[in-house]
């Protein structure tokens, strides 16, 4: 099994890096754990408190069930992975099966954070995009997907999205084995990726680190 660690701001494209990584592969050969499904379970505090706290930072995550279920994979076995709603905050009670495969990829702002996770991986991603076209991705998918208006997306950029990519995700890059710029876009570098990863699964290589 291969895990692939895909981190990056908000808005950079990652989702598109991973969807065509997907598309590239053979059909059913990966399996997608987003860090987003495992935001600590708030259901117990108040919806108004739980809709100021703080998302963009390491301790939102619970890295020890994110780390467990990986592990579980790894090993052989199913998990149960937990859901979110994002118009909540709040995790669901429903839980999505997913079965172990030859690629894993873990994919979150903050995945490269976590030193027990990255230890975990064989292959570390950073999706790298301009500030203000990843504001414009932000405030189109917040309002549409979110339930959010332009301002709440806005006055959430400035007071809490900018300042925790500048302490937390930015700095994690340097733990990156490749960086892709231009997002989602950068069609040349998501080849030559998905190209090193047909390789080592070819050669029945599971834990090559890529050179930097």
């Amino acid at each position: 099994m291969l895990i692939i660690g895909i981190a990056g701001g908000t808005g950079s494209g990652k989702t598109t890096v991973v969807k065509k990584i997907i598309e590239a592969l053979p059909k059913d050969e990966v399996t997608v754990l987003p860090q987003d499904c495992y935001y600590n379970d708030n259901a117990h505090i108040p919806l108004e408190e739980r809709l100021k706290m703080n998302y963009d930072e390491p301790a939102s995550i619970e890295w020890t069930l994110l780390c467990q279920q990986l592990t579980e994979l790894k090993n052989g076995k199913n998990i149960a992975r937990p859901s979110y709603d994002f118009i909540t905050c709040s995790r669901l009670k429903e839980t999505v099966n997913l079965p172990p495969r030859d690629v894993v990829v873990v994919e979150g702002i903050l995945v490269l954070t976590d030193k027990q996770l990255r230890d975990m991986m064989d292959v570390k991603v950073f999706v790298d995009a301009d500030a203000d076209e990843r504001l414009i991705r932000v405030i189109e998918r917040d309002c549409i997907e979110r339930g959010r208006t332009p301002q709440m997306v806005i006055d959430r950029y400035r007071e809490t999205l900018k300042p925790m990519h500048e302490l937390y995700i930015e700095p994690s890059k340097r733990y990156a084995d490749l960086i892709v710029p231009q997002g989602g876009n950068n069609n040349v570098a998501i080849m030559l990726l998905t190209d090193y990863i047909r390789s080592l699964l070819s050669s029945g290589v599971n834990h090559t680190k890529i050179c930097k």
